[in-house]
């Protein structure tokens, strides 16, 4: 049989099913609906070029992942799918003409292989605040018109949709894996087993636990983050830009009032998923200093996710070493909606034996044994 069976229903898994289905496979996507999926609580910013991290592999991969929603998106939609993207832009804020400069810099340069970018201004305070009217006016910023924020919950789902209509199977419940006498992986749910001919594992902070079950030490782990939805009452805040801060929080803007401010990095409370008030302390006091009008926002609710991040601090993708039919990735951290569709995709490129667009020795999946 040549079933693909995916473990893993996020954003990652999701995009790897839409790719592989309807090309000549059988696919079933298996996922027990942990609370705390990275997918469910994401913000869902696509803005990666102005980042300051260093490491060139992410960056490649963050850019490329950008870049892929102009294709993907149409896709989508031509099937009437809903996916909660919007390219309403970025306005990256500081107190700071100097470190504005030289972030527009940066951009500048990056643009020249990134177009997406589109146009870049240097905006005052008083043209910040007319974009995101909530923003305290000791701001200017600089604005990127190429960026997009996307509802990672309606994208899942759309891409999911989109896959069963292509003959997608889709199973809630808890899979295992064990090895035959061959050496083979084998999918099972409740005891019984799923024929596969290929097994892709993308169950982000507990994929560790699938790999261990075949003997391979895989490090995984999952970061905390507090996110707090917010209504402003009488708004209509569709084409809100994207606000990002000198600090490494964020505020983004969906439709009919909806505020969304984050996130928390916690690295000490393992995987809990109970909201804090410490932790929405932080949020709300980062996010009420640059925006002190929200605060007779309606507080709606507070979202927690866990982050997968691997021992290098980069996504990983290929083969399990000693289980050949198995195909892996992880890692996406907090870019996980910027490299998500794209990296799935990927996947699917690589269990159909077809060439991938990425060079796959910065993402080895050795760099995460332990």
């Amino acid at each position: 049989m040549d079933q693909i069976v995916i473990i893993g229903g996020g954003i990652l898994g999701a995009s790897a099913a839409y790719h592989l289905s309807g090309r000549g496979r059988d696919v079933t996507l298996i996922d027990r609906k942990d609370s705390g999926q990275a997918t469910d609580a994401a913000a869902g910013i696509i803005c990666p070029w102005l980042s300051q991290r260093r490491n060139k592999a992410w960056y490649s991969l963050a850019k490329a992942g950008a870049a892929y929603y102009h294709e993907l998106i149409p896709m989508l939609e031509s099937k009437g799918l809903e996916t909660g993207y919007r390219k309403v832009g970025a306005i990256s804020i500081h107190t700071d003409p100097e470190k504005l400069a030289k972030m527009e810099e940066r951009a500048l340069w990056r643009r020249e292989e990134a177009p997406e970018i589109g146009d870049l201004r240097q905006l005052d305070e008083k043209e910040t605040v007319s974009l995101f009217p909530y923003l305290s006016n000791r701001y200017s910023s600089l604005y990127v018109s190429g960026a997009a924020r996307v509802d990672g919950r309606m994208l899942r789902d759309a891409l999911l949709k989109g896959a069963e209509l292509k003959g997608l199977k889709i199973i809630n419940g808890s899979a295992s894996l064990q090895k035959d006498a061959e050496g083979n992986v084998e999918v099972r749910i409740d005891g019984e087993k799923i024929e596969a001919k290929q097994v892709i594992i993308t169950a982000g902070c507990w994929a560790g636990e699938l790999a261990r079950q075949i003997g391979i030490p895989i490090e995984v782990r999952g970061q905390k983050a507090q996110i707090a939805h917010m209504k402003i009452a009488d708004a209509e805040t569709a084409t809100w830009p994207v606000v990002m801060p000198p600090n490494d929080q964020y505020m983004l803007a969906f439709p009919n009032g909806k505020i969304v401010a984050g996130a928390t990095h916690d690295d000490e409370h393992g995987m809990n998923g109970k909201p804090t008030a410490g932790g929405i302390h932080e949020v709300l006091n980062k996010a009420l200093d640059i925006a002190p009008a929200l605060s007779d926002a309606e507080y709606i609710e507070t979202r927690v996710g866990f982050r997968p991040f691997t021992a290098g601090f980069l996504p990983v993708i290929g083969k399990l070493p000693d289980a050949s039919n198995v195909l892996f990735a992880n890692g996406l951290g907090a870019s996980g909606l910027t490299v998500g569709p794209f990296l799935g995709k990927q996947l699917a490129h690589m269990a159909l034996e077809e060439e991938v667009e990425i060079d796959v020795s910065n993402y080895a999946v050795e760099n995460t044994l332990h």
